[in-house]
């Protein structure tokens, strides 16, 4: 019946001149057809097809086969395929270029996620033919073909593992392996213009598309993707994917190191800096960068002629980037990028005047962040790794500058101790014959000790919160007392010891015997309650400790965590005693 029927519709218009078919006529023949195609009919259809009278009917209306067609070749019914095919290239041959592109990529975004590799890798060929036929005037729709690709490929799954990855499981390597053969005619004529300087605008359109295949590709999928390394596996053809995306920047006439310098050399007063902003987005450079310094892609077409410094500078703006946000695989990457960065560079080498750029503060701040408020503990361990490589980096005055700045801006009990430790460590260092210098002894360093000796709220600190400040703070402090001699006082910590006393000891002190009271008293009365209670496990009840409600617990363990604090204050009490009898023994001493 439906063969029929488009014999009949066929025949009909045969008899049209000027090809001014109906849009009865169009709706008839994409009617039968479909149903004919569905129906197994695909040899019937292909003679009436190929006829030679029928050559105008099918260059007008033939691109309407393509929905169906393409969901015949994608079931893959062996008896089908052949026919279907075949229809396929004639079609391509026969129709028009561009309403064969429209319905081309119409099939591409109409495609489930269950589907979307078989259609990516099935219509790849049959969309590169289509374009190579639109010859000079192709530029835009080889961007909007890419684009569309891409978007869709973007929405296949990373595999995560060495096996999902040479599985294939999810499709997204083959896809990115045919897009590589989709692109190379296109990269081929660019490369071409390349070569011939005095006719290369950067502004060529069909190079801009793609250079924004590039981008694009660079931040989806790539930058979601953690390459294997080549002894984990051999043949990744993400990998090559990447590797191949780099070449190709470099092809269509972009060097990868004025790439990777934009950001610090750009001049921002230069008319059009919004468009090259989207023209070079950061993520996308970001994972260049990853790309070069972390997986050693591409290494081979990038002069290692620049600084170590040079290009942590560079690449500080794409670290900001990556570890500003929330995603485990840009945090990964961050982290990443940053070491790699930092290792290329020597031991107190960094100057401080790159603590005046952005950056330089800006990635430490967000580094904190991870360290603190990730949930993953690897990359917290991470974060910790390269937030010490990064001080080890600096010179004696940057490290000052920046502990002094952490101190200001971290709000973070942990992150404040740590950084307490790396200044005992850089006191202890300097006091060693021929280390010394103007930053950790004397005049300068009082400021700094300053900072460190101190409670954010006086007496009504919170001690459990600051605890690790607070030890941090009394270690360096009975560090100094015993090792730099009160007649030699290279550190000038004798001379200030008045000033500590009143306005950090003291206050110490008083806080300490408040807060020792206080749960004291709150231990005492929750074991009378448990003596008085006749069943204490089933019972539930708060307490408030320094104005907050600890969660509901049994009587056990609300003694447990007032046991535990009592503890820590001894704990800090004996450091305190500690730092308390060395003064009384000077004292005497000059008495």
């Amino acid at each position: 019946m439906a063969l029929e029927q488009l014999s009949d519709v066929v025949q009909r218009c045969q008899a049209i001149k000027d090809e001014s078919f109906s849009p009865e006529d169009y709706d008839l023949f994409l009617a039968a057809g479909r149903t004919c195609i569905e129906q197994g009919d695909s040899a019937q259809v292909l003679s009436i097809l190929v006829d030679e009278k029928n050559k105008n009917i099918v260059r007008c209306m033939g691109w309407n086969l393509l929905g169906p067609l393409v969901q015949m070749l994608l079931k893959k019914e062996d008896k089908n395929l052949p026919h279907c095919h075949a229809i396929l290239s004639h079609l391509l041959e026969v129709c028009s270029p561009k309403e064969l592109l429209v319905g081309l990529l119409e099939q591409v975004e109409e495609a489930d996620s269950a589907s979307i590799a078989e259609t990516v890798t099935l219509l790849l060929k049959p969309l590169q033919t289509v374009l190579l036929r639109l010859g000079v005037k192709k530029a835009s729709s080889v961007g909007m073909a890419l684009s569309t690709l891409l978007s869709q490929v973007a929405r296949l799954p990373v595999p995560v593992t060495k096996e999902q990855e040479e599985d294939d499981v999810f499709g997204l390597c083959r896809c990115c392996t045919a897009l590589l053969k989709f692109v190379k005619p296109f990269v081929e004529e660019i490369k071409e213009v390349v070569k011939d300087n005095n006719r290369m605008s950067r502004d060529n359109e069909l190079r801009v598309e793609l250079l924004k295949f590039c981008m694009k590709s660079l931040s989806e999928p790539l930058l979601e993707v953690q390459l294997k390394d080549p002894d984990t596996l051999q043949k990744s053809p993400l990998r090559d994917f990447a590797t191949e995306i780099l070449i190709i920047l470099s092809n269509i006439g972009e060097s990868l190191p004025d790439l990777l310098s934009r950001n610090v050399l750009k001049r921002r007063e230069v008319p059009g800096f919004l468009e090259e902003e989207v023209r070079y987005p950061k993520e996308s450079l970001a994972c260049m960068c990853h790309l070069l310094f972390v997986d050693h892609i591409a290494v081979d077409i990038f002069p290692a002629v620049l600084s170590p410094i040079f290009v942590l500078q560079c690449n500080m703006e794409y670290i900001e980037l990556l570890l500003s946000r929330t995603e485990v695989s840009r945090l990964q990457k961050g982290l990443e990028l940053y070491e790699k960065s930092l290792v290329r560079v020597e031991d107190n080498s960094l100057p401080v005047d790159l603590l005046e750029l952005k950056t330089f503060f800006s990635v430490p701040q967000n580094l904190v962040k991870v360290m603190t408020l990730c949930p993953d503990q690897t990359l917290r361990s991470k974060g910790l790794k390269v937030f010490q490589l990064s001080i080890d980096k600096f010179t004696t005055e940057a490290k000052y500058k920046f502990f002094r700045g952490m101190l200001n801006t971290s709000h973070h009990a942990g992150v404040e101790g740590y950084i307490i430790k790396n200044i005992k460590n850089q006191i202890d260092f300097s006091l060693k014959p021929c280390n010394g210098n103007d930053w950790f002894l004397g005049k300068h360093l009082l400021p700094l000790l300053r900072l460190v000796l101190c409670l954010p709220h006086g007496p009504e600190t919170d001690l459990l919160q600051n605890l690790d400040r607070i030890m941090e703070s009394l270690n360096l402090l009975r560090y100094m007392l015993i090792r730099d001699k009160e007649w030699e006082n290279e550190t000038g910590i004798w001379t200030e010891l008045y000033k500590i006393e009143d306005n950090y000891l003291k206050p110490l002190r008083t806080g300490l015997n408040m807060s020792k009271a206080h749960y004291e008293a709150e231990l005492k009365s929750m074991k009378e309650k448990k003596i008085s209670s006749k069943d204490s496990k089933a019972s539930v009840c708060t307490v408030t400790v320094d104005n907050e409600k600890l969660p509901n617990m049994t009587p056990e363990m609300q003694i447990q965590v007032l046991q535990s604090a009592l503890f820590t204050f001894d704990l800090i009490e004996s450091v305190l005693a500690r730092i308390e009898e060395i003064i009384e023994a000077k004292e005497r001493h000059l008495s």
